[in-house]
């Protein structure tokens, strides 16, 4: 996969979950660009680590807190002075599926690690990314748009595209982008205990290094509210969904999370 041209120096980038796999791969290549990057992370020995070895500043933040994200954003706008682009790369497995092995604190945790973050870290950034016109790439999965066996996991990313789709349109309209990654397997620490079996069974795995590139590709193309494609054996491209026209819906605007009619219907 090869990343389209675009030039990402003096960008301020603000990476969750950025101290391991996927994270630390965008760490690296955002500041190898030039970019100003944040790391934030529950991980404080990775990130600290991370953030020495590139010149980052790193944010011990725990992504499943409103709080946490918002003083992740209020550092990289006092240590930078604006933001630009955020990856809200946080993700969990959680290791716990419906039957008599259910985990309900296991369930919960996915949850807050994989949706909630995401929605705590857009309405973080919304501020600082409306001033900027800048953009938020999310972590979500191919699981997102098929069933799992992982069936939280699954169920997390479904709501993270949904989520991201939504989105797309009303922030749109305040100048801002967002968009899913939605990788396949990804060689992570994620998978590792799993990967020698996945390799055995012949699946496509790819590297964080793919990921950063449909990172940088999506945030050259400057389209919103798409859910990326992500796979070892293919280009990145946006997941073609089936159209659901529901009549005289452009009747209606949405406005701070309430409706109007604009239009009667005729």
């Amino acid at each position: 996969m090869t990343p389209a041209a675009h030039s990402f120096e003096n960008a301020v980038v603000l990476v969750t979950g950025g101290a391991s796999g996927i994270g630390a791969a965008a760490v690296r290549r955002f500041a190898g660009h030039g970019s100003r990057v944040v790391v934030a992370d529950v991980d404080t020995g990775r990130g600290e680590a991370l953030a020495a070895e590139t010149g980052a500043l790193f944010v011990r933040t725990d992504v499943t807190e409103l709080a946490d994200n918002e003083a992740a954003v209020a550092a990289a706008v006092e240590a930078y002075g604006r933001l630009d682009v955020v990856h809200l790369n946080a993700g969990t497995i959680s290791g716990t599926t419906i039957g008599e092995a259910f985990a309900p604190e296991r369930y919960r945790r996915l949850m807050g690690v994989n949706l909630d973050s995401v929605v705590f870290g857009v309405q973080a950034a919304y501020g600082p990314l409306k001033a900027s016109g800048g953009s938020v790439v999310v972590t979500a999965s191919a699981t997102g748009m098929r069933p799992s066996y992982e069936v939280f996991y699954a169920a997390s990313k479904h709501a993270v595209v949904g989520l991201v789709r939504s989105l797309g349109p009303v922030l749109e309209a305040d100048g801002i982008s967002i968009n899913a990654l939605c990788p396949g397997l990804v060689d992570t620490p994620l998978i590792a205990e799993r990967m020698d079996e996945l390799t055995r069974a012949g699946l496509p795995i790819a590297t964080s290094a793919d990921v950063v590139d449909a990172l940088e590709t999506v945030l050259a193309d400057r389209r919103t509210g798409q859910a990326w494609l992500v796979m070892a054996d293919r280009d990145v491209a946006p997941f073609a969904f089936a159209d659901l026209p529901v009549p005289h819906e452009k009747n209606l605007a949405f406005e701070n999370g309430g409706v109007r009619a604009v239009h009667q219907a005729g």
